[in-house]
């Protein structure tokens, strides 16, 4: 076992200094602590293997017992966001939220890219569907993810008319619930400008009924391996039955962004955020 978790201990530290470099130092810390994790499990062993009869049983007991039930719960939050990583391919939708990512100062990331493509491609094809950009600034950013999301599609010929922004939030959560805020005060507005006869119907026999409403259908846009946790989310607050619309993931940073969703997936469960 101490050259196998040395093995992983030497992985992280290549994988996360590739990591760094393509995308910068905010992720440095997770794999530095994988490679510290890693490391100490592989000296560990290799002090247990030298001084067994000093170490009491129930250290690597427990140390074990540990690292199987960590393993154990990985392995089935992973499943579950390669299984929810399906999309839809629903026409027409009311509304879809593009979740936000990374902004560097030269532009957007490889995987809000990704997500700006797909929602310019829907776009094209079902051209009254309305997009909630939602992002809000983080420290090391020239501005608010939503703000460059919208000038890269209307940059790519999507118009602004068919562009509300959500500015303020900074996690998955908050992309969900401030941008159905934002949805339920453009219907309220589009409601105030409608006639008041829009709604009403004449029936044969002269009645006039008020026609309801259709159920309002919104779409959740996002990167295959974020869409199990997001559509979750949205199902917490209220945003019942969401399309999900996937776009594909970066290559290079693939595994290190499913690791991190699973850690998210594991932290929005415990604070009942899904």
């Amino acid at each position: 076992m101490t050259g196998f978790f040395g093995i992983l201990a030497g992985f992280c530290v290549i994988y996360g200094t590739i990591v760094v470099l393509y995308s910068g130092l905010s992720n440095l810390w997770m794999w530095a602590g994988f490679a510290v994790f890693f490391g100490g499990l592989a000296w560990g062993c290799h002090y247990y293997s030298l001084h067994k009869k000093s170490v009491p049983l129930w250290i690597p007991v427990s140390a074990g017992t540990f690292c199987m039930a960590c393993l154990v719960i990985f392995i089935v939050i992973e499943a579950l966001i390669f299984l929810g990583a399906s999309g839809s391919s629903q026409p027409n939708l009311d509304y879809v939220i593009v979740l936000g990512a990374r902004v560097r100062e030269d532009g957007v990331s490889s995987s809000l890219k990704k997500r700006l493509d797909t929602a310019i491609r829907y776009s094209r094809e079902n051209p009254e569907t309305v997009f909630v950009l939602s992002g809000g600034k983080g420290d090391d950013e020239p501005v608010t993810e939503a703000e460059a999301m919208r000038d890269y599609m209307v940059y790519n010929g999507i118009s602004p008319d068919k562009i509300l922004l959500e500015t303020h939030s900074t996690s998955t959560v908050e992309n969900i619930a401030y941008s159905r805020l934002v949805i339920e005060e453009d219907r309220a507005k589009k409601k105030e400008r409608q006639a008041a006869s829009a709604n009403k119907v004449l029936l044969p026999s002269g009645a006039v009924v008020v026609a309801p409403d259709k159920p309002v259908q919104i779409g959740i846009l996002t990167n295959n391996f974020h869409m199990f946790r997001a559509k979750k989310i949205a199902g917490k607050w209220g945003i019942k039955d969401a399309a999900g619309l996937v776009s594909q993931s970066d290559p290079v940073l693939f595994l290190h962004q499913c690791i991190r969703e699973a850690l998210a997936v594991f932290k929005d469960r415990l604070m009942g955020n899904m």
